[in-house]
């Protein structure tokens, strides 16, 4: 596993031992806590991002590594012109392993070709997001038990949300699996992933413009931000971004052992009254991802 690019990078067997140890890290932390001694994580973050890069630095913390990095383009010497692929060259220099965001999409494609290190891409414009993919596999996996014959809703920007795009695709792979896909009809799934990953891989599925329609039928409901910076037009955003707000009024239709999921960041799409609710599983969502990194840091390190 040189590098992990985007979720098709990790075979069924490979997710599956990933979430097997990030497992056992949650059950026996202690055995983990020196595991990368002397090592160090360059996180190199040209977008901004709360959640991912703070998790990806606990993770290698709580391994015992050490951590070095930036958390915005204005802060490297991106903003006096130098190229990813330089500033790749370098950091490979003063690190043993890179987590990298940028708003381009396929940038970290480059710097992996010309990385010495391993690359995990953290995010690339609207386009992958795999360690948010690995995150909501296991989240799905320890709230639901299983990974299997499961109906899940995905809603709101499924245009340029690129969680939904790779949660799309590494759950193809999966037994019985239904997609309900909710969403004004600006921001539909491209059409690429519906021909090229649901049609191709024979996976049920129905677009609907109506969340209460459906929310009966989920196990799992997975919410997205409308993004602001993905959009051209500010009227646009301003006029798509509250189109779903999900509130107990609305959940009082579905199932009882429903898994509410939301990559964060949140800003109306869930009401906060929500957030007690048993069912409600993104703040949990969020502490799994820690856990998720710290094994896959290991497996990309080759640490056992």
């Amino acid at each position: 596993m040189k590098h992990l690019i985007d979720i098709k990078d990790l075979s069924t067997d490979e997710i599956d031992d990933l979430i097997v140890l990030a497992k056992d890290i949650i059950k026996n932390p202690e055995n983990y806590s020196t595991k990368c001694n002397g090592k160090k994580l360059a996180t190199l973050f040209f977008e901004p991002s709360t959640r991912t890069r703070l998790s990806f630095e606990a993770a290698m913390l709580e391994l015992g590594g050490h951590v070095l990095g930036f958390s915005s383009a204005d802060s490297s010497s991106t903003s006096k012109g130098e190229s990813v692929a330089d500033t790749i060259r370098v950091v490979g220099y003063y690190a043993d392993i890179i987590a990298m965001r940028h708003p381009k999409e396929g940038a970290p494609l480059v710097a992996s070709l010309k990385s010495t290190v391993p690359i995990i891409n953290a995010g690339d414009g609207g386009h992958n997001h795999p360690t948010q993919t690995l995150t909501d596999m296991l989240t799905i996996s320890i709230e639901k038990g299983k990974l299997d014959n499961l109906t899940i809703g995905l809603c709101g920007d499924l245009k340029f949300g690129r969680t939904v795009h790779s949660l799309i695709t590494a759950m193809v792979q999966r037994k019985n699996i239904k997609f309900v896909l909710i969403s004004p009809k600006e921001l539909v799934i491209p059409e690429y992933l519906k021909k090229e990953v649901l049609d191709k891989n024979n996976i049920e599925y129905i677009e609907t413009r109506s969340l209460e329609e459906h929310i009966n039928e989920l196990d799992i409901l997975y919410m997205t931000r409308v993004q602001k910076e993905r959009f051209f037009n500010e009227a646009d955003y301003l006029r798509l971004k509250d189109y779903y707000i999900l509130d107990e009024e609305k959940l009082k239709k579905a199932r009882k052992d429903l898994c509410i999921m939301h990559p964060l960041p949140r800003v109306n799409e869930i009401s906060t009254e929500v957030d007690d609710d048993p069912r409600a599983c993104y703040f949990k969502q969020a502490l799994y991802g820690k856990y998720i990194r710290m094994a896959l840091i290991l497996q990309m390190l080759e640490i056992r």
